[in-house]
Parts: structure tokens; C-alpha cells; sequence
């Protein structure tokens, strides 16, 4: 597997994916170079400078994109997903560098500190010409409650400040206990001292802040943005400037990078950073590790910590939930081998403590192990819902909660144009995935390897003439599952087998008297 790290990121990250890849980095490329070499690597590793667009991604034959930082904006993550590329990203790095450079630009505004600095040094000696405010007893008003923005309203508070907020996509619980005033934005707007943006810049916050939200603010307003740049409109935020209405302005991103000719940098009431709010050692290393962890896990098959375009497991879920999901896609993939017809529903049906959880990502590797056998191009756990829906395929999750303290159980439903199928399974100790039932029949078959299931009556002879065929080619049978639905009545058998079945042995099974069917399946 070969990764390319277009941009530069601390060594650390760099020594971890060296560890168990082929690591090519360069830096200096041109969106040229680049895009005639990126179809020999297997993960792209980028922070800000590099742009992934959707034609570098569509000429790439990239399984992972991992992006040393939070925002992602530099990345075609809808391109990328539609191609079932995987992004990573690393959260959680920078946060504190974030959080602190926020505070310094807010410190630094309000007691107009770069200007001092400049006079002083200019040999002058004006105290009376930077009179600052204090942030104590203010109104701060913080636009995104992620996790940068938690962290700047919990120190906020430390401060003696007051804090009011606005998050359409958090609930009031998950900051109840941050002494935060949750509200909508007009009121932030209209009642705060000091206001700081924590949102990504995305097609809802592109230039969220313009002509009509200036009018709103308070006279005297301070504006602070360590977020990203093309959140606020900096026309609008210039005129609001000049006139007073905003007293001051700390910037440590902007709409174009780096900003060239830009008037806002002319005025003495703003003070600019150049997008350093990552930019502590500490911070970079973090991210570069967090992000060359998880580009190694994605290359393995395995889950990763930090998608960007895929469903995550909460940490505390992780461990239980990880077998759930190795279950689920054989569970799909045992469907599609046995069954026929064209999917119309699947139905995810989750019982015990798995009832309790977030299971979005089990039943994507349900989709995605339904799909892995139907498509020319492989469906993972980025595209398979995407696929699904392309395809027409009706998808919904049930919980029974009768006895969640029970292991967790999951049943997958699938109604095609010609029969609905069940198949059921649960994890054992020691992280073992179990098949425990298809359609009526319960059994007790661990999902890998070769497996042939047979239809039959259940009636002497028949299994032992399936073991003389098997025996007859050289064919060893590692294990037997049988499940009957009543007393010399139909039954089904799952043999575990070592080696593949030919096309002509199995032929020779299905002649069996009384056998109705035989499918040999791969796990």
C-alpha cells in the first residue's frame, strides 16, 4: 500500500505510517504533478494547502483521503464518497490550540495589544490611546457548540463572562451543564459583547454573517474568527468596521489565502493572525498521528476514529459494537448468495443491549455485504447507502427493547420482487460472530470460510450421501449445522467445508434424492 502526504505534517505522523507503508512525501507538487500521479496511490494524506478536487478524486484509484486538521473544505467529500473513498479528518488535535488562540485574538482585540506593541516599539509612549475593555461581566456569544466551541464557553465562564450560544444541530442537554444560554442567532447577535464563530464553512454557513446581522449587533460589537474564512461576508463586515458599529475585529482566517489587497487589513481597528489556530506544536503532532492511525486502519479494512463521510461509533460503544458489524455485512452476504430476485426492503431488527445504541454503522455493513455480490464495483461502508438508494432500496432499523440487558441480536429482513428472507445472528464470547438463523431454520454457523447449505427432507441417509460426494472429490468437511422445522419435515444444513466446491460436485449433491436445493457459498 502506498500513501502520498502532499502537505507537510509533523514527523511523528509521518514515522507512524513509515511503520507499515510505503510513504512517499512531496510537498512542492502542482495540481498538474499531482493529478498525474495520484492514480499510484492507495491514501492521499493533506492539511489545508492541497485542494482535492472531484477531478484529482475521479482520476485516483484512492481508498482513504486524510485530511491533518478539523475542516475539511479543501476536500470534495461528496465526490469522494460518491466514489467510495473514505475521509478522515482529526477532530480533536487542535482544540485546545484552537480554544487559546481564540482567547488571544479575544484579549489581544480588546485591549488593543498588537497596537500598543507597534507604537511602543515606534518609540512612542501612548497610554491614553489604548483604553481597552474587559472581557469580565461581557456577553459572549459563541456561534458553534462543537467541540472548540465547548472548550471556549467552558473557559469563558472561568472568565466571569456570560455566555449565549447558537447550534441548530445540538441538544440543550449537551450543554446544560456549561453555564451556556442555548438560543437562536438573532439573539446572540443582538446581545452580545464579544462574538466567536466555531462552525465549519459549509453551504448553511457561507457568509452567514453579512449586511442584515451586522444591523442586528449591538453598537461597540467585537467580532472574533479563528473558524474559517468565507463565513462572514468581509464587505459587509468592512462598512460595519468603518462605521463603528463593530469596535474591533480579530482575524485569524479569511476568504482568500493568503489575503492579498485585502482592505480589512488596512484598518487600525482590526488585528489579523495568518490561520495559526492550529499552529502549536503540540497540536500538530496530535493531529498528525490521530490522522496516520486511522489512515492505517482504513487501509486494513478495519474502523476507523475519525470519518468524515461515514456513520462513527461512539468510543464507549466501540468494543461491542465492532463484532455487530463483521456480522452484519456476511450476514448480507450469505443473503444474496443463497436467495434470488431484485431487493426492494431491508429491515434491520436489533434486540438485547445492541437495542441501547447507535447501530447506523451495522446496518450499513448489512447494505454493504447485500451489495458485495450483486455490483461490478464493490460497495463499501462509505457508498453502500448511497447505492442503495440509487437503487431503490427501502432501508429501515427497528429496536425491540423487551430485554436489553440480553447480548445484542441482530435480524436482517430482505423483501425482494419474489420472497421475503430472514437471517439472525449474535456474538458469543470472545468476540465470536454467529449465524443463528436463516428463515425459519435456527442454527449455529460461524460466518467465514466455505460453506454449503442444503434444502432437504429430513430423513435418513440424505446427509451421509452429501459426505460420500464431499469425501468421493477429496472435499474435508470442517463442520455441520442442522435445523429443522419439524420432525421429518424440511431441514436445513450448513457444512463448513476447506476447499471451494466445483460447479460439477455440487451438481452431483443437487441429484440427490429428496435434497430440493444446494448453494455453496463463500464467507
Amino acid at each position: 500500500m502506498r500513501v502520498l502526504v502532499s502537505d507537510k505534517i509533523a514527523k511523528e505522523g509521518i514515522d507512524i505510517l513509515k511503520s507499515e507503508l510505503k510513504v512517499d512525501v512531496r510537498t512542492d507538487l502542482t495540481p498538474d504533478q499531482l493529478r498525474e500521479i495520484i492514480k499510484d496511490y492507495d491514501a492521499l494524506v493533506v492539511r489545508s494547502q492541497t485542494k482535492v478536487t472531484k477531478d484529482l478524486i475521479e482520476c485516483s484509484n484512492l481508498k482513504v483521503i486524510g485530511r491533518a486538521g478539523v475542516g475539511v473544505d479543501n476536500i470534495d467529500v461528496e465526490a469522494a464518497t460518491l466514489k467510495g473513498i473514505l475521509v478522515v479528518n482529526a477532530p480533536e488535535g487542535n482544540t485546545i490550540a484552537a480554544c487559546e488562540h481564540t482567547f488571544a485574538l479575544m484579549f489581544a482585540v480588546a485591549r488593543k495589544i498588537p497596537q500598543a506593541v507597534s507604537s511602543l516599539k515606534s518609540g512612542r509612549w501612548e497610554r491614553n490611546k489604548f483604553t481597552g475593555v474587559q472581557l469580565s461581566g461581557k456577553t459572549l456569544g459563541v456561534i458553534g457548540l462543537g467541540r472548540i466551541g465547548k472548550e471556549v464557553a467552558k473557559r469563558a465562564s472561568s472568565l466571569g463572562m456570560n455566555v449565549v450560544g447558537y447550534d441548530p444541530y445540538i441538544a440543550r442537554e449537551n450543554v446544560e451543564n456549561l453555564n451556556i444560554k442555548l438560543t437562536d442567532l438573532d439573539e446572540v447577535l443582538r446581545t452580545s459583547d464579544f462574538i466567536t464563530f466555531h462552525v465549519p464553512l459549509t453551504k448553511a454557513t457561507r457568509r452567514m454573517i453579512g449586511e442584515e446581522q451586522f444591523k442586528i449587533m449591538k453598537d461597540g460589537v467585537y467580532i472574533i474568527n479563528c473558524a474559517r474564512g468565507g463565513i462572514i461576508d468581509e464587505k459587509a463586515l468592512y462598512d460595519a468596521l468603518v462605521s463603528g458599529k463593530v469596535a474591533g475585529c480579530a482575524l485569524d482566517v479569511f476568504e482568500k489565502e493568503p489575503p492579498e489587497d485585502n482592505p480589512l487589513l488596512s484598518l487600525d481597528n482590526v488585528i489579523a493572525t495568518p490561520h495559526l489556530g492550529a499552529s502549536t506544536a503540540e497540536a500538530q503532532i496530535v493531529v498528525a498521528e490521530e490522522v496516520a492511525k486511522d489512515i492505517i486502519r482504513a487501509l486494513k479494512g478495519e474502523i476507523v476514529k475519525n470519518p468524515v463521510n461515514m456513520v462513527s461509533v461512539r468510543p464507549e460503544e466501540y468494543s461491542f459494537i465492532l463484532p455487530y458489524i463483521r456480522l452484519a455485512e456476511k450476514m448480507g452476504c450469505l443473503y444474496t448468495q443463497l436467495k434470488n430476485g431484485r431487493i426492494q426492503e431491508v429491515e434491520m431488527i436489533y434486540g438485547g443491549r445492541l437495542a441501547n445504541m447507535d447501530v447506523k454503522l451495522v446496518t450499513t455493513a448489512g447494505i454493504k455485504g447485500l451489495l458485495s455480490n450483486i455490483l461490478q464495483v464493490p460497495a463499501n461502508l462509505i457508498n453502500a447507502p448511497i447505492i442503495a438508494r440509487d437503487r431503490g432500496i427501502k432501508i429501515t432499523e427497528k429496536k425491540i427493547k423487551e430485554d436489553e440487558d440480553a447480548p445484542g441480536t441482530v435480524t436482517m429482513r430482505v423483501t425482494t420482487d419474489k420472497e421475503v428472507g430472514t437471517i439472525s445472528g449474535c456474538v458469543f464470547e470472545k468476540d465470536s460472530p454467529r449465524i443463528t438463523g436463516i428463515d425459519d431454520y435456527k442454527i449455529d454457523l460461524i460466518p467465514e470460510g466455505y460453506v454449503l447449505i442444503t434444502n432437504h427432507k429430513d430423513k435418513p441417509g440424505i446427509v451421509g450421501k452429501v459426505g460420500t460426494i464431499l469425501g468421493k472429490n477429496d472435499i474435508n468437511i470442517a463442520s455441520m449445522q442442522l435445523g429443522r422445522k419439524s420432525y421429518r419435515g424440511d431441514a436445513l444444513m450448513a457444512l463448513s467445508v476447506d476447499e471451494e466446491i466445483p460447479e460439477s460436485v455440487l451438481k452431483e449433491i443437487k441429484a440427490i434424492e429428496d435434497l430440493k436445493d444446494a448453494v455453496f457459498v463463500k464467507l
